[in-house]
This record gives structure tokens, C-alpha cells and sequence, in this order.
């Protein structure tokens, strides 16, 4: 499990079954009906776990882990970082990044420097949640923005508008 990958994390417990909310770094629709096992990583310490189901609330996947039956047993794994086998990593399409290629990389524009620390979906396009300067801006991960995307090389060139980061 030392080269698995972080896909997505858990949030917190839900419902009284040992259920865990949670995210995943994915625009593939339907990605988490297709993890069957997992790594949960929290405190430091990775656990290998069987997904028993997995479901939506508020367009957020659910899941239920093996031998996770209680709150109790649920709160034990908030915070947790779900993580995959780099055979299950999923391969995006030809230019289509996964999320967690973006996470990391540097942005650079010709007045702006930062790096991507997530990707934050709204019902638009993605935003990638930079961090420049101490302070969190949010930019539109689209093609008339993103100019250059380089995840080999951990670079995103862009071309903001203006007044994107006057309004944040």
C-alpha cells in the first residue's frame, strides 16, 4: 500500500450504520460504484477496506466499509484520505486531467504565482482552489484560462480576467 494514491477523503460520519461522507478528486461520473477496495489513511496510519456500498446524499458519495457498523466505528475514520492502487487509478481521456494530477501544480500567470491545493465543483466548470500569497483564489479551469496545462512538468499557465482576483 506504500505507492497507492489519494483519490478523495472522507468528511464525517452519517446516519447510525457506520456510513462516512465523503468527496472524491474525480470528474468521471459514477467513479466511487467502482471502488471495491480501498485505503483509508488518518492519524498517519493506513488501513486497507472492503467499500460494501456506496451511495449519493446531496450529490456527495455515502459510503458503507466492511466491519465500519456504528457512528463510533464511522468517527474513527473522519478526515481519512481514500486511497486506490495505481492499477485503479482511473486514466482520464485524452485532454481531460484527473483531479489529483492538478492538485500541486504551479499557476502562472504574467502578475499571479501559485499553487493548485484542490479542485471545487459548483455546477459550472471546475475551480481550481489556488494558493498564492497567503490567500485562497479560485480559478475557472477552463480552456480560455488555462492556457498551458503541463501536469508532467507541475505547471498551469493562465491568462486571468480582469478583476478575477479583485473579487476575491
Amino acid at each position: 500500500m506504500k505507492d497507492w494514491v489519494a483519490i478523495g477523503r472522507l468528511w464525517r460520519a452519517r446516519g447510525n450504520r457506520g456510513e462516512l461522507l465523503g468527496e472524491l478528486d474525480s470528474s468521471e461520473p459514477g467513479r466511487e460504484e467502482k471502488l471495491k477496495v480501498v485505503a483509508l489513511e488518518v492519524g498517519g496510519e493506513r488501513r486497507r477496506m472492503e467499500v460494501e456500498e456506496v451511495w449519493r446524499h446531496d450529490g456527495r458519495p455515502v459510503f458503507k466499509f466492511a466491519g465500519v457498523d456504528s457512528i463510533s466505528d464511522a468517527e474513527k475514520f473522519e478526515h481519512a484520505e481514500i486511497l486506490v492502487s495505481p492499477e485503479d487509478v482511473a486514466s482520464p481521456e485524452e485532454g481531460s486531467y484527473s483531479y489529483a494530477e492538478l492538485v500541486g501544480c504551479r499557476v502562472e500567470g504574467s502578475s499571479f504565482a501559485g499553487t493548485v491545493r484542490g479542485v471545487e465543483e459548483y455546477g459550472g466548470p471546475p475551480l481550481l482552489n489556488v494558493e498564492s500569497d497567503g490567500r485562497q483564489v479560485l480559478i475557472p479551469f477552463a480552456r480560455a484560462i488555462c492556457k498551458e496545462i503541463d501536469v508532467r512538468n507541475r505547471i498551469i499557465r493562465v491568462e486571468l480576467p480582469d478583476g478575477l482576483l479583485e473579487t476575491q
